[in-house]
């Protein structure tokens, strides 16, 4: 039996991270180790926290095809090694990805046996109003921010018909209880056997 491969998308402010960190702490589920070209932060780990590669090898693995998805921002470059995912779930893991909308879509587009059986995905949806509410509740972030990440939102929001799973969220609690519902519904796929 293999484990379930979750993406998990939503816009700034939806609880997505927090679902997903939630359900690891559960051990319910497992984060793969991403890779980078950034250099590593005080008390980072190679192999713990992050594969640190150098520029030229993430290019080569890109060449290569050996990432599941990959992305660069600020300047570096960030990706998912498919050999790792796969790894776990072979070894009967569930896996969930927090990833934006077109990291979720070049997942979608995987063509590998082991991606594509294991695949499944959710949007985390807040209605604008909720969403706009927890964003200025934060008090983090100046009123530029907060349009920004409104507007981006709205964008991440008409895609959500990409996804075969939404979850709308309420609050913390019954947002996590669905969550955990959906990868216990997840693990009885008789594809996964």
């Amino acid at each position: 039996m293999i484990g379930t491969l979750l993406i998990v998308s939503g816009p700034s402010g939806s609880g997505k991270t927090t679902l997903c960190r939630r359900a690891e702490a559960a051990g319910l589920t497992c984060y793969s180790i991403s890779c980078t070209t950034r250099p590593p932060r005080p008390g980072e780990q190679d192999g713990i926290d992050y594969h640190f590669l150098t520029p030229e090898t993430f290019a080569a693995k890109v060449q290569a095809g050996e990432f599941l998805e990959y992305a660069t921002v600020h300047g570096n470059s960030y990706g998912t090694l498919k050999a790792d995912i796969e790894k776990l779930l072979l070894a009967g893991k569930n896996v969930v990805m927090d990833i934006d909308v077109q990291g979720a879509a070049s997942i979608r587009a995987c063509t590998d046996d082991i991606i594509r059986k294991a695949y499944a995905d959710v949007y985390i949806h807040v209605p604008a109003a909720e969403l706009e509410a927890r964003l200025r509740g934060r008090r983090t972030d100046a009123e530029e921010v907060i349009q920004l990440r409104l507007h981006n939102a709205a964008m991440e929001d008409a895609r959500r018909g990409e996804y075969q799973f939404a979850l709308v969220s309420a609050d913390k609690e019954s947002d996590y209880t669905r969550f955990t519902a959906l990868l216990s519904t997840l693990g009885m796929r008789t594809c996964l056997a």
